[in-house]
């Protein structure tokens, strides 16, 4: 989809070069999951390269940030979150004298608030302001994903260490559900912290680029992104830290229930040893055994075998290892 952000109007969708030239005078160009007609299309519209998503993917720094002629070509990871499913997808934007493109595959609220906010405005936008309002709007949605992610680690540190989790079943269970969830919200955070990073560096390259003449205003609005962006990095780190405490913690809580069913089959083992001791001493065929002839040695056997069964449970019970 090939779609045109205008100031005053909601966006319309490019779909021949007669429709391009209605739209000349717009601020933003909008590649959503672009077909290559579109992609041929917005090359002839605004004359420049239209980076490819294989291009838009490379992690070098040269490759996402760089100048052809008087255009900015910059790219980055961006995290989306639907539910508790996320991903991450390139996001490319070519900067140039009067306008903006951007190259992306898959939809962002950032970029529908934005679109939004270019509708209702009254005066004209340049393209250095519309990248001013994506990086904020992108940058304020992030934050909105790791306060979000903040708020499920706290409920993850309650599971862990507060709740009552009853039988050895559901402990199971709850353990096995918490290391998903805790192992997701890493990657989560790592996936973050990318896409942090990308913003971080397009924020300075544009910031520190001689060939564009930013205004005051611009360029304090980019500033307060760097420092928001400077935030939530160190927002990131702790969450990153709390991540692996409750990974530690989770798999500490795992080792003590492999550590208490080894109790238990100690106890099983042992208590099963002493019986059949008994049982295989009067079980032995010598005619010199004291009580074959007793008129009580069944009875005898099997007491001594059901007292080394209780007693050695009674013992085992004191110490804790059966419960309270």
């Amino acid at each position: 989809m090939f779609l045109a952000h205008r100031p005053g109007s909601p966006a319309r969708t490019i779909t021949s070069e007669a429709d391009a030239q209605e739209v000349r005078d717009v601020p933003w160009l909008d590649l959503l999951d672009p077909t290559e007609e579109e992609q041929a299309l917005a090359a002839r519209v605004t004359g420049q390269r239209i980076p490819t998503r294989a291009e838009l993917d490379e992690i070098e720094s040269s490759s996402r940030l760089f100048m052809e002629d008087d255009a900015v070509y910059l790219s980055t990871p961006l995290v989306r979150q639907i539910g508790d499913d996320f991903f991450a997808s390139p996001v490319g934007f070519v900067l140039m004298r009067d306008r903006l493109l951007t190259i992306r595959f898959t939809g962002f609220t950032a970029f529908d608030v934005v679109a939004r906010q270019v509708a209702g405005q009254s005066t004209r936008l340049s393209g250095d302001e519309c990248v001013t309002l994506l990086l904020e709007a992108v940058v304020d949605r992030l934050a909105d994903i790791l306060e979000h992610l903040g708020q499920a680690l706290d409920g993850m540190s309650k599971d862990v260490f507060q709740s009552e989790h009853g039988g050895m079943r559901r402990m199971d269970g709850l353990l096995r559900s918490l290391l998903s969830r805790v192992g997701r919200s890493g990657d989560l955070a790592s996936s973050v912290r990318d896409s942090l990073l990308g913003l971080e560096r397009i924020t300075i390259f544009v910031t520190e680029n001689k060939k564009r003449d930013l205004s005051d205003k611009l360029q304090g609005r980019l500033a307060t992104v760097e420092r928001d962006i400077k935030s939530l990095n160190d927002f990131v780190s702790q969450t990153s830290n709390k991540v692996q405490f409750l990974l530690d913690a989770t798999l500490g809580f795992i080792s003590i229930e492999q550590n208490n069913g080894m109790k238990i089959l100690t106890v099983v083992s042992f208590i099963g040893v002493a019986p059949t001791l008994v049982a295989g001493i009067y079980g032995m065929n010598f005619h010199d055994i004291p009580e074959l002839n007793w008129k009580y040695g069944y009875w005898y056997s099997l007491a001594l075998m059901a007292a080394t069964v209780i007693l050695p449970l009674l013992w085992f019970w004191r110490k804790g290892w059966l419960g309270k």
